[in-house]
Formats: C-alpha cells, sequence, structure tokens
C-alpha cells in the first residue's frame, strides 16, 4: 500500500496516522465496487497501521456540517455526518475523499483528534470551525495547540464552478477564494479552509496543506471530476494506547 505522511502528525509517537492513495485500493462501499474487495483493502490497511479493523470509525458523508463525537461506534455502522472527532485511544477516525479535502486535527494537550470531510460544502458552511468548537466543548481543547493537516484534494486549477457558486460565495464574502480565467469560475478550496483555520485560533505555522491535485494527478489519486465513477482514498488518525 502507498501512503502519504503529514509533517505535522508525524513527530507525535503516540499517533498512528496515514493518507491513503490510489495505490491504497478502493476504501468505499458506496461507488459500485466489489464489497469484497473493498474489504479486503480495509483489512491490509488496518494490518498496514496495526489497528483492529472493526474500531476504526468512518462516516456516511452527505456533504454536510454535522459533527459526531465518536463513543461506541464501529466498522459496520458508520455514523451520517462529515466530521468524527474523539479522544479515546486505540479508535482510528476515517475521512474518504476523491477530490473534496480530508483534514485531520490533533490536539496534543487534550489528546483529542478529529477527521472532516471537507468539500465546497464543507468548506461554505464552515465545517472545520464546527470541528474546533466541539472539540473545545467536549475536550477542553485549545486551537492554540491544534495541528491540523488537510491532504490532497482538488486544486483551483480544476475546480471549475457556476457562476451560481460564484455568486453563493461572494453572498458569503468568500469571492477571495474563486479565480476568473477566460470567462470561468475556479474555486480554490483550501484557501478557504486555512483562513477559516486561522480565525479559529490554529496557528498558521500549526497547517499543513498537501498542494497536490487529485483530478491533475490520478496516478496518485482517485478524482471524482476527473472520472466521475471511481473510489476513495482516504486520511486515518488513532490515538495510540499508552
Amino acid at each position: 500500500m502507498k501512503f502519504y505522511y503529514s509533517k505535522k502528525l508525524t513527530p507525535f509517537t503516540n499517533l498512528t496516522h496515514a493518507f491513503t492513495s490510489r495505490k491504497s485500493g478502493n476504501l468505499a462501499f458506496h461507488v459500485g465496487d466489489d464489497e469484497l474487495s473493498v474489504e479486503k483493502n480495509h483489512i491490509l490497511l488496518a494490518n498496514t497501521l496495526e489497528y483492529q479493523k472493526e474500531t476504526l470509525v468512518h462516516m456516511k458523508q452527505i456533504h454536510s456540517d454535522l459533527v459526531c463525537i465518536v463513543s461506541d461506534e464501529k466498522f459496520n455502522a458508520p455514523p451520517t455526518c462529515d466530521a468524527l472527532i474523539t479522544n479515546r485511544p486505540n479508535t482510528p477516525l476515517m475521512v474518504m475523499v476523491a477530490d473534496c479535502s480530508p483534514v485531520l486535527f490533533y490536539d496534543d494537550e487534550k489528546k483529542a483528534i478529529a477527521a472532516a470531510h471537507a468539500g465546497r460544502a464543507g468548506a461554505f458552511k464552515n465545517i472545520v470551525k464546527i470541528v474546533v468548537d466541539k472539540m473545545a466543548k467536549a475536550f477542553g481543547s485549545n486551537p492554540k495547540d491544534m495541528q491540523v493537516s488537510i491532504g490532497a484534494s482538488i486544486g483551483v486549477c480544476c475546480y471549475e464552478v457556476g457562476s451560481e457558486i460564484y455568486k453563493e460565495a461572494k453572498a458569503l464574502h468568500l469571492e477571495y477564494a474563486m479565480q476568473k480565467r477566460d470567462d470561468k469560475f475556479y474555486l480554490d478550496v483550501n484557501k478557504i479552509l486555512k483562513k477559516q483555520l486561522i480565525e479559529c485560533g490554529i496557528n498558521e505555522q500549526n497547517i499543513e496543506i498537501f498542494n497536490e491535485c487529485t483530478s491533475c494527478n490520478t496516478h496518485k489519486y482517485f478524482s471524482y471530476r476527473a472520472e466521475k465513477q471511481t473510489g476513495r482514498f482516504a486520511g486515518v488518525l488513532m490515538i495510540k494506547d499508552s
């Protein structure tokens, strides 16, 4: 399996994390792939990252701003939401993507983590702020103590949107993340996410963004925009039991 690692998260020896790739195989059950094949990919991933597959919590992602505090959720009963937070050790969290931004959070002071799915809808709804607020309320997390890593996603080079999206962005004062080229509009989701994270109180030096476009690099990642029918790669984060 081929993984990519966060420079912000790697130094913490009490964490297990990875961003998977196309070479890690499809991890989503809802995209028409053979379920046994997907199951095998999850088993291999769990064995490689050394966690129990049944303890992994993933999501039924719906492009919402819903954030779930993980308690006793299991692999075969994923919650319907677009972000997960927990302070439970040995409970890996997973966000699956194929153009949207996979966002991993870690608070080393309170030993709490989060995984969020942030595409255009999530960015427009400021899901990262809701994650930070919920971590503060549930675990006492201070944004100043958080490290954030945003994995590969579609870039402004390829993310063409309609004029109605530009109007929506302008109404939300997000037009700074729009580019206009040849009378077409392009959206920079990560530019929005970074600004929102900083506005939450997270130090800019604690924010990492993988500047690789999934649509430009379909040999490395799955891309819904480029391929339509395709798999999902993932961001995974877990606190190890000390």
